[in-house]
């Protein structure tokens, strides 16, 4: 094979082992409870129908967005598992900012995604800064930010909620001119695909654009690989990290927008939770690539809707998804270390042939 044929296959290979193991690690747990192994996977690979997909599109859009955010600390070598945390009080400010509609339209949108991005970056930001001024982990920081923040809007929604008449504790309502529109792409079902996929896009674009054509990029990448060599080369690493955090707490602000704006329209305690966390095996399976950040967020949303009719067609608990996702993020770290190692001593291979084909030519002129 060509180096280029090769690289490729090493790349597709690493997430295609995970995938492969997690079949056979759920199977064999599917084997020990019992059920059947043939009508499980029957089900979850069955072609989903017209509603499905658009719930697919819709998951795997607010997933896309909370991957990004943790790529961008990935990025950077750092852990920002705060981004449950960032996106709740991000969401929770765009929703009230938006209720009250201080701007007509789309201009009142606008306003509100502004402020859910600068409220998710000022909540990560306060890791960047203790990891830069105290050397604090951000790992710490931001699992203990993730749970301040929870209890946070829950002090600051029961100030602000108005009474809808129901149980739900919510923000004001979202004015129907703020409102996105969805995408109607098939005419049998009802459910249309959230307008804000668009800006899902173009955030994957500027996120691949920044850290590939760009002077910070490179930057933050050679920071990430090596502190060392980034001082050497007259990078601020305080600065990087802090700026980091920044953008990924910005990022991560609009991942419940999605939700807010074009499905809830108002933030209360059914909002959903715990997208921060899926967006960490979600990057981590994408290798913090935009491509394959978006075959991992169609992967894991195509998983969670399938999963929902289990129990009624095949009598197996849904929850066994979650045993495949949790598999799939185990096991792909392991794949990656085998496929880099393997990298490794095949470029070591190469580099001792290109060494002695020299002595080769000498020794055959002699």
């Amino acid at each position: 094979m060509s180096p280029r044929t090769t690289r490729v296959v090493l790349a597709v290979g690493a997430p295609v082992l995970a995938l492969v193991m997690a079949f056979v690690i759920t199977s064999l747990v599917l084997l020990a409870a019992g059920d059947s192994v043939a009508d499980v996977w029957a089900q979850i690979l069955s072609v989903p129908g017209h509603r499905a997909i658009v719930n697919i599109i819709n998951a795997a859009t607010v997933y896309y967005l909370s991957a990004i955010a943790v790529a961008i600390g990935f990025r950077m070598n750092l852990f920002n598992i705060g981004v449950d945390g960032q996106y709740r009080v991000a969401s929770f400010a765009a929703a009230v900012v938006a209720g009250e509609g201080w701007l007509p339209g789309y201009l009142n949108t606008l306003l509100a995604v502004v402020a859910a991005v600068l409220v998710g970056a000022m909540w990560a930001g306060i890791a960047g800064l203790l990891r830069v001024t105290r050397g604090v982990s951000e790992v710490i920081s931001t699992i203990m930010l993730n749970a301040i923040a929870t209890a946070l809007v829950a002090y600051l929604l029961r100030k602000v909620a108005v009474d809808d008449g129901g149980n739900n504790t919510a923000t004001k309502q979202v004015p129907e001119g703020s409102r996105v529109p969805g995408i109607q792409i098939f005419d049998d079902v009802t459910v249309k695909v959230y307008g804000f996929v668009f800006l899902a896009a173009l955030v994957g674009f500027v996120y691949w654009f920044v850290l590939s054509k760009t002077r910070f990029g490179f930057d933050l990448r050679a920071t990430g690989r090596s502190e060392t060599a980034a001082v050497a080369s007259g990078i601020s690493v305080k600065k990087m990290i802090v700026v980091s955090m920044l953008l990924s707490g910005g990022a991560a602000g609009l991942v419940g927008l999605p939700l807010l704006f074009g499905n809830d329209y108002s933030y209360g305690s059914t909002f959903q939770s715990g997208l921060g966390f899926a967006g960490i095996a979600i990057a981590l399976l994408g290798r913090n690539h935009p491509i394959g950040i978006a075959l991992g967020a169609l992967l894991f949303a195509f998983l969670d809707e399938q999963s929902n009719s289990l129990q009624i067609v095949v009598g197996v608990s849904p929850d066994i998804v979650k045993i495949t996702q949790g598999v799939i993020v185990l096991t792909v770290v392991i794949a990656y270390e085998v496929v880099r190692r393997y990298r490794v001593r095949l470029e070591q291979r190469q580099v001792a042939a290109a060494l002695d084909e020299p002595a080769t030519i000498e020794e055959a002129k002699a």
